[in-house]
């Protein structure tokens, strides 16, 4: 029997890792050698073909370098099983396409001054050698100088005389057949055919004049005709026709034009009304020379250009086309290409988001007054107009607005400042925002006086003549078109918003409220860096954040509208802004919800009984007010129901 002292202590070992290491001696460590060629081009495979879609992507990549016209994409269940695309390109030469498959052979670069300014959608020349790794592919081609067509099989290497005619054929079967697991992530054969369509979109909105074709299992999914012959029609005419057929023709009539050019950026495309809005952000598409990208600056600047349009979190639609100086902007990112990297991230940022702005900014009433009449059965001939309109009748009707207190940047910061008043008197209360300044407003039915007659209102004014005020909240107006709601304290917020900015751009100054005691909180070291950088940012949003110790930041003024809120919330969303994006941007945004505030106190409120000349002066307002469509909480201010509708209602004509 064993001394229980010598008992030898057995130690648990958890750490299978560990275990492991320790159980192999020292003499069998690996030695550092060169990694088979087959294995390079899977692990490179493992980067460049995700599923079916990175091929389709990479090969209509090709396509369209070649200067294809037309290109077609066959698949088989969903492009696992087959994936085949044609084109009539320039074709590949019969000495040239055993290269091909190399990796790292390309014949779009040659030196490094080609890829920093690579005008191509291919470059990398890791695409054909990829995707050959990885699956069972073919490669047919023919150039117009050569007499026949070559098939050159990438497993076995044999070349071959084929029939074809000029262009070049490429044959993917069996993705993922040597890397079993890899084949395992792909999902539903629909789910990837979905992908691969989707791959094919991207690039047919970019070329309208390039015809696009997507067959699977025999089955014609997707065609885009050409829309665009070089030399021939209008691009911008083109590329419309092209995002009719592929987004739908909604996209095209729920959208404005985009065209800005700031320096060596030029912005293209059309940007989707806030109506237009969706859930999800899957109607999005940024091109920067061609290329479809997904780039953080843009996606921004697209959204902040639509901050004060959009309810809730609703997602814009776009297509939006950037040309830029290829020296300019890095594509080199990703082995995908779908990143991009700009020298100058702020001019790009800056140029997209005005040029969306710009093209929000005009009031759809014009767009409404150019659009033709419907013949319908209660058209009344007095809409035709007797005279011509008066140039200076929008003048006339506004001044009122002209009049009005509580419009302009110091008469709506009273609303905030202490009030002053002797001292045996109480407080003096803050001004009431009155929409004029006469005595008791008049009766709603009196009869307004018409500078151009009754005849010829509707046809000079896009949103009607005002007709009735219901229940105190919206307006009432007939036009051409039928008739037009009104929600006045909504139209009436924009103005007086849209009024504020241009007086704040103008030179005029927030308010700046100083705090009786300073609001201190634990800071981290970018919250403490960011406030000693951006403290004259930080003054002129009419704030002062300031170290109080090496981890604490103390709040000691802000703004005069916001002085009831959190100091300490406001000092910390702010900072965080000016550390992850443009400075410039923050400071509009802060000034924004200022003036948005200061609006929304100075608007005409619910249940104020509107004369009916009153009522004319705000439509008259709307129709010249930018981004009157919405007020600046994003929601609609006007809404058109036409005369067919209207007929609908009460089934005439039926």
């Amino acid at each position: 029997m064993p001394l229980r002292g010598l008992r030898p202590k057995i130690r648990r070992v958890n750490d299978t890792t560990a275990l492991s290491v320790a159980a192999q001696p020292a003499a069998s460590r690996r030695p550092i050698r060169d990694l088979p060629d087959e294995l390079i081009s899977q692990i490179a495979a493992g980067e460049v073909v995700e599923r079916p879609a990175s091929v389709v992507r990479e090969l209509v990549d090709n396509a369209l370098d070649a200067g294809a016209t037309q290109i077609t994409v066959r698949l088989s269940a969903g492009g696992v099983r087959l994936i085949t695309v044609e084109d009539d390109g320039g074709g590949i030469p019969q000495d040239e396409l055993p290269v091909a498959l190399r990796r790292h052979a390309t014949s779009k670069i040659t030196n490094l001054q080609d890829l920093e300014t690579v005008a191509t959608m291919g470059f990398r020349g890791e695409a054909l050698a990829a995707i050959a790794s990885v699956s069972e592919m073919a490669l047919l081609s023919r150039p117009a100088a050569q007499a026949n067509a070559f098939l050159l099989d990438a497993r076995s290497g044999e070349l071959r005389p084929a029939a074809r005619s000029t262009g070049t054929t490429v044959e993917v079967k069996e993705l993922f057949f040597s890397t079993p697991a890899r084949r395992k992530f792909l999902k539903t054969d629909a789910t990837e055919l979905a992908h691969c369509i989707e791959s094919v979109r991207r690039h047919a909105l970019a070329r309208p004049d390039v015809g696009f074709a997507i067959w699977h299992e025999g089955k014609l999914v997707e065609q885009w005709r050409a829309t665009f012959v070089p030399g021939e029609g209008d691009v911008q005419d083109a590329l419309a026709r092209r995002l009719s057929d592929v987004l739908g023709e909604d996209f095209v009539t729920q959208s404005v034009a985009v065209q800005h050019r700031a320096g060596p950026i030029t912005v293209t495309g059309r940007a989707g009304l806030p109506d237009a809005a969706r859930s999800r952000a899957d109607h999005q598409y940024c091109y920067v020379n061609g290329r479809f990208v997904r780039d953080k600056v843009l996606t921004h600047a697209a959204r902040s250009a639509y901050e004060d349009v959009l309810h809730g979190q609703k997602q814009p639609v776009y297509a939006l086309y950037v040309e830029i100086d290829p020296a300019r902007v890095d594509v080199n990112v990703h082995p995908t290409k779908i990143e991009v990297r700009f020298r100058d991230s702020r001019e790009v940022h800056q140029a997209v988001r005005h040029a969306v702005e710009n093209a929000l900014a005009a009031p759809r009433a014009a767009a409404l007054a150019a659009a033709p009449v419907p013949a319908t059965e209660s058209a009344a001939e007095d809409f035709k107009p007797k005279q011509p309109p008066a140039q200076t009748w929008q003048a006339q009707a506004a001044i009122k607005f002209e009049e009005q207190i509580g419009h302009k940047v110091s008469d709506l910061q009273a609303l905030w400042q202490p009030a002053k008043a002797p001292a045996a008197a109480p407080p003096a209360p803050a001004p009431d925002i009155a929409w004029a300044p006469t005595a008791a407003p008049q009766p709603a039915a009196e009869e307004p006086s018409w500078p151009l007659g009754r005849e010829g209102a509707e046809t000079a004014w896009p949103l009607g003549r005002a007709v009735a005020q219901i229940h105190g909240v919206y307006i009432l107006a007939e036009n051409t078109h039928g008739m037009v709601i009104v929600d006045m304290h909504a139209a009436h917020e924009r103005i007086v918003y849209e009024r504020l900015k241009a007086q704040v751009d103008g030179g005029a100054r927030i308010a700046s409220q100083p705090l009786l005691i300073p609001a201190t909180f634990a800071a981290t070291p970018e919250e403490v860096a960011t406030a000693e950088e951006s403290a004259e940012v930080l003054a002129t949003l009419g704030m002062e954040v300031v170290p109080f110790s090496p981890k604490t930041l103390a709040v000691r003024a802000v703004p005069t509208t916001l002085a009831q809120g959190n100091a300490v919330e406001l000092a910390r969303s702010v900072l965080a802004e000016l550390a992850a994006h443009d400075a410039t941007t923050v400071v509009q945004r802060a000034r924004n919800e200022i003036l948005g505030t200061m609006a929304c106190h100075g608007a005409v409120r619910a249940n104020r009984k509107l004369t009916l000349d009153e009522m004319n002066a705000l439509l008259r307002q709307m129709e010249v007010t930018e981004r009157s469509d919405q007020c600046n909480h994003g929601r609609p201010t006007w809404r058109q129901l036409s005369m067919k509708e209207l007929d609908a209602l009460f089934l005439r004509g039926r």
